[in-house]
This record gives structure tokens, C-alpha cells and sequence, in this order.
């Protein structure tokens, strides 16, 4: 099974069909387990989580071409980790976005459990910061690399240095999202530059980037930026399929 990151982005009926390759596996994971209906934690950390875990599930619901899927939406509160059981004996795993440190602290004490379900083939799917968390080392909010800005800055968090956190670990290099729409590529090149992360990959928005056994796919109206170390600075190219 496979890995799902989408750049953020994609949120209405359009988008629908780059959510569809993750409810097909979905799909296939239940039937292996004699289910007729794929079973999706849906998991939402936003400030806004129950009405985003919805609408995230509206759209799995859509991008379903099977069967009628079984979505368990689950909203998390600012500071209480969520719990074992939300993703106990499901065929899928979503998670949507939010503030990334939020993300990570709610779901930091699931992360072995979710490396195991991954390993045993539960498709993990991930939206804006549920995708920066997918990597083993995760991009924080910071928009600064010892106090130089790199990227544009939020009013709210200017001066804020970036820090790199233990993610998932479901992909060994960071993940950055929003990346055309909010310059966020510098930031992904100076920070493997840096030296901070090995090497990084960002995705545009309303794009999505499959890692699977075959590799690695491209599906959307943007594009995915790989970012590599290389003598004498970092290598950036665009990963075509």
C-alpha cells in the first residue's frame, strides 16, 4: 500500500479524483479482510476539526468510484492526543491540516502505531500539515535559518526559527507543502542546504504525490519539487511520471 501527501489545497467537488487512488486502496485493503465497505479514520486537528474532518470525508465519500465507504470522523482539541482506538481496525488513515505543530503533538503518540499499519498495508493519507508529518524529520512553521529569513514571513510568527521534529517516519526526507502558492521552496532548499533535513520534497497545491512500492507518482494540477544535497549546494528538479 501507499503513501498519500497532497500539497493542501484541494477542497472542493473538482479535487475529488486526487483523493480517489487512496479510497481505492482503501477498497482493496477491506476486501482483503472480507469487508464490503472500506473503513477510514478520518482525523482532523484543525482549530476548525469537526467541520474540516467532515468535509474531508465528503470528499473521500466522492472520490469513492466502489462501494459506499464507512468514515469514522474524528475531531481532536488543542492538547489532548488522540487516541488508540481512532485507528483501531480501519482500511485507511486520514489526516488533514491545521497548524503542523498542532498535527504532530496530537498524533506523536500514534506514530508507531501508525509505521506499523503503513508496513502492514493500511494507506496513510495526509493534507497540508498531515503530509509534513509523514516525514521522519518534520518541517515546523518557522520561517527563519539561524535568524535569516528563507521564506515569507507571517506577521504572527515573524523572527520564528524553523525547527525539524520527529515526524511519522513513513518517508525518509521532509515534506513541504503550499509550495508555489506561498514561496515556500526556498525554505525547503535552504533547509537542506542547511543541512537540517537530507533532502526534502514539496508539493504544490491540489497535487498530489503517491509513494508506493513502484515508486513515485505525480497526480494534479502542480507540480512536486524534489530537493537534493549536491557538491557545492542542493540539486532542485521536478519529479515527471
Amino acid at each position: 500500500m501507499s503513501v498519500h501527501l497532497i500539497g493542501g489545497g484541494a477542497t472542493t467537488s473538482v479535487d475529488a479524483p486526487l483523493y480517489a487512488p487512496f479510497v481505492a486502496e482503501a477498497a482493496l485493503r477491506a476486501g482483503h479482510a472480507g469487508r464490503a465497505r472500506p473503513r477510514i479514520a478520518v482525523i482532523s486537528l484543525h482549530p476548525e476539526a469537526e467541520e474540516k474532518a467532515a468535509a474531508l470525508g465528503d470528499l473521500l465519500a466522492e472520490a469513492g468510484a466502489g462501494p459506499a465507504i464507512e468514515l469514522h470522523l474524528i475531531a481532536g482539541r488543542p492538547g489532548e492526543p488522540i487516541g488508540l482506538g481512532a485507528i483501531a481496525d480501519v482500511d485507511g488513515i486520514a489526516v488533514g491540516g491545521g497548524f503542523v505543530e498542532e498535527v504532530r503533538a496530537g498524533l506523536e503518540s500514534l506514530f508507531g502505531e501508525l509505521r506499523r499499519l503503513v508496513a502492514a498495508g493500511v494507506p496513510y493519507l495526509g493534507v497540508s500539515a498531515g503530509a509534513m508529518i509523514a516525514s521522519e524529520g518534520s518541517l515546523g512553521s518557522g520561517s527563519r535559518i539561524g535568524g535569516v529569513v528563507v521564506s515569507p514571513e507571517d506577521p504572527d510568527e515573524a523572527g520564528d526559527e524553523l525547527e525539524i521534529a520527529a515526524g511519522i517516519g513513513l518517508v525518509d526526507v521532509a515534506v513541504e507543502v503550499h509550495v508555489a502558492q506561498r514561496g515556500m521552496l526556498s525554505r525547503l532548499v535552504a533547509a537542506v542546504e542547511s543541512g537540517l533535513v537530507p533532502g526534502g520534497l514539496g508539493i504544490d497545491e491540489r497535487t498530489a504525490l503517491i509513494v508506493g512500492d513502484g515508486g513515485l507518482r505525480v497526480e494534479g494540477v502542480g507540480s512536486v519539487w524534489r530537493v537534493l544535497p549536491a557538491e557545492g549546494g542542493v540539486l532542485v528538479s521536478t519529479i515527471v511520471t
